[in-house]
């Protein structure tokens, strides 16, 4: 029978393996991060151990220099930490303001209430008397109904933390808060509850220590101020209601006498809440913090700061969408150009054509 000349490859006879060349081989192993960057690291070692003395001499002099400048990137910071603490306390009244408008203890006059909105300015004369009738079914709304909650299920980085059993959780949630510290350089952030069945407390706490200042044994990698721990707070559940534990039953065999028993454990549950009860840094140095550990405080320190920064200050922004907008058009035009970048390094070997097409795109933007 005559064999099938589309199957006569599959022989693994008929496959002759290409072996990689020397240069092959060395061009993917560069292409590896930490080998070119210890490459490089023994290239520069290499290049200031064959330099004349004295120049190393007036290395030393500009790296003293350069630490001095680095001192003063550290007290700049340290002012800019103030400078915001200062503007916190002149911004205070208004989330206060704010809360007593969220929670229905303050009602808006109808100057507070003039803002230019578009949904408003494309109804229908029809449309507006149905929203007036509306309007009046509905005076006896307090405050704006679950707008903590909604920020949070609004903004990815918190959406993330939050599941089903915490919602009627943070139902309750009133108001969150911040006190910026000088001195230590820190801030707290402060969640007030409503009376609840869940837990007794009415404020949940979670205190973020900084510190900015130049590390002694590598002065040079200081970026300015960063959270180096937190300390959360301890929650007292209503019994039944802890929603950070949950309880899983287990049957066990005995190997030799076959009796089945049934172990009750309790193991840690996926919650908001476990926010407030943080992973503990071990006083080691840096270096033996595994690197799960590492991503949990990391992760924590992110959304800290992100409450602080972004969340407390633009509350109103987020519940409508609008801050949420704003970021992802922003990274949009990221995007966009990194895309631009690839184009401009394909388009080098493009004829006149693409080039016209590209120069075009810029005119456009």
């Amino acid at each position: 029978m005559a064999s099938d000349p589309e199957q006569a490859g599959d022989c693994p006879d008929d496959f002759v393996e290409e072996e990689e060349t020397d240069a092959e081989m060395a061009s993917k192993i560069l292409n590896f991060p930490n080998v070119l960057a210890a490459l490089q690291s023994h290239q520069n070692a290499e290049m200031i151990a064959n330099l004349p003395t004295v120049v190393k001499r007036r290395l030393k002099a500009l790296k003293n220099l350069q630490f001095e400048n680095t001192k003063l990137e550290a007290e700049f910071f340290k002012e800019v930490h103030d400078l915001e603490c200062k503007y916190h306390l002149l911004h205070t009244p208004l989330f206060e303001k704010r809360n007593n408008i969220v929670n229905g203890t303050y009602e808006p006059v109808d100057d507070e209430c003039q803002w230019p909105s578009e949904d408003e300015a494309e109804l229908s004369e029809d449309l507006k008397d149905k929203v007036k009738l509306e309007d009046k079914d509905n005076k006896d709304v307090k405050g704006i109904p679950d707008f903590w909650l909604t920020i949070f299920r609004n903004v990815s980085i918190l959406s993330e933390m939050v599941q089903s059993h915490d919602e009627p959780i943070l139902k309750h949630l009133k108001d969150i808060k911040l006190i910026c510290k000088e001195n230590p350089m820190g801030f707290i952030l402060e969640f007030y509850f409503e009376p609840n069945e869940f837990f007794t407390d009415t404020v949940l706490t979670k205190e973020y220590h900084m510190k900015c200042v130049p590390e002694e044994d590598d002065p040079f990698n200081f970026e300015g101020p960063e959270i180096y721990k937190c300390i959360g707070c301890t929650i007292n559940w209503a019994k039944g209601k802890n929603v950070t534990v949950k309880t899983i039953r287990k049957k066990q065999k005995h190997k030799s006498r076959g009796v089945v028993r049934t172990v009750t454990k309790t193991v840690q549950n996926d919650s908001f809440f476990n926010f407030f009860n943080p992973p503990v840094l071990p006083e080691e140095s840096k270096e033996d913090i595994e690197d799960d550990l590492r991503n949990l405080l990391t992760s924590d320190f992110e959304i800290g700061h992100y409450i602080r920064e972004r969340i407390i200050p633009r509350a109103v922004l987020y519940f409508t969408g609008e801050g949420i907008e704003e970021e992802e058009d922003f990274e949009e035009e990221e995007d966009d150009d990194d895309d631009e970048e690839e184009e401009d390094e394909v388009g080098d070997n493009d004829d006149a054509a693409g080039k016209n097409a590209r120069d075009q795109n810029c005119k456009q933007q």
